[in-house]
């Protein structure tokens, strides 16, 4: 049985699929039709059953894990695509094992320049959101950060904020309810992946991929651009489509957007 069960929808070239968090359940089945014409694999990343729920939470383990997901499905390379968090795995896992990853298609992602633009997506987020819901959201995440949390307050921490992803959080959709996640995944990875930007290796690593990848953005995501086009630029061949009147998950605000960056994409394999 393997550690990592994948579910797979569709017909056609392989589509490895990264979903955010970190130590969040796989989301981006809510991605639908935008992968039509893929083989779409998800997986739900180390730290929530039905994959291994212990650690080591670190980048590199993550990167591994998507290696035996691979493995496992007898794949010798894919296509991936990542979005927030799962982007700069996706980034990373590029970097790692090149001879795997066909091209890349980064959805609004964590950046690899810098501290990846983090910063500034929280000021925006925060910007965002009502000042005592955004007090009670800060406390469930520090709490969280700090490896005393529960899954519930992670949880009611993400519902609060949720709103704020969007272009216009006014008009946001509720949030899933079958979202869950680790506290641990979460807070330790995270630790591990501060140490990894900040030691600036990452851009220069990039510069040795020679596959296709495409940043699609949104323009009215908390997400700062600059850091999108930066970890495109990082790339030989990479490439950044900003998405109008979208937020941090742009195909749920402008439907299409992604398949339109996958058919870019395949354009360039």
């Amino acid at each position: 049985m393997t550690d990592f069960p994948a579910t797979i929808v569709g017909d056609g070239p392989a589509l490895l699929c990264l979903h955010g968090g970190p130590g969040m359940s796989d989301y981006l089945p809510m991605l639908g039709d935008e992968t039509d014409g893929w083989r779409r694999i998800g997986y739900t990343q180390r730290g929530l059953a039905p994959s291994v729920t212990d650690g080591p939470f670190t980048v590199a383990q993550h990167v591994a894990d998507a290696v035996t997901v691979l493995d496992d499905l007898g794949i010798d390379d894919a296509v991936v695509l990542g979005h927030s968090w799962g982007g700069f795995l996706a980034a990373c896992l590029a970097m790692a094992h090149p001879e795997r990853v066909r091209g890349l298609l980064l959805v609004d992602p964590l950046g690899i320049v810098g501290d990846g633009g983090y910063d500034r997506f929280e000021a925006a987020m925060q910007a965002r959101t009502p000042e005592e819901v955004r007090e009670k959201a800060e406390e469930l995440d520090r709490r969280a950060m700090a490896g005393e949390g529960t899954e519930a307050d992670a949880l009611e921490s993400l519902r609060l904020v949720w709103p704020a992803y969007f272009d216009d959080p006014r008009t946001a959709p509720p949030m899933p309810d079958d979202i869950r996640l680790s506290v641990r995944g979460y807070s330790e990875t995270f630790e591990d992946l501060k140490k990894l930007t900040s030691s600036g290796e990452l851009p220069g690593r990039a510069a040795a991929y020679g596959g296709p990848v495409e940043v699609l953005y949104g323009l009215g995501s908390p997400m700062p651009v600059e850091s999108a086009i930066e970890t495109a630029t990082a790339f030989p061949r990479g490439s950044a489509t900003g998405v109008p009147a979208a937020g941090h998950l742009p195909w749920l605000e402008q439907p299409g957007c992604v398949a339109d960056a996958l058919v870019r994409l395949a354009t360039l394999l």
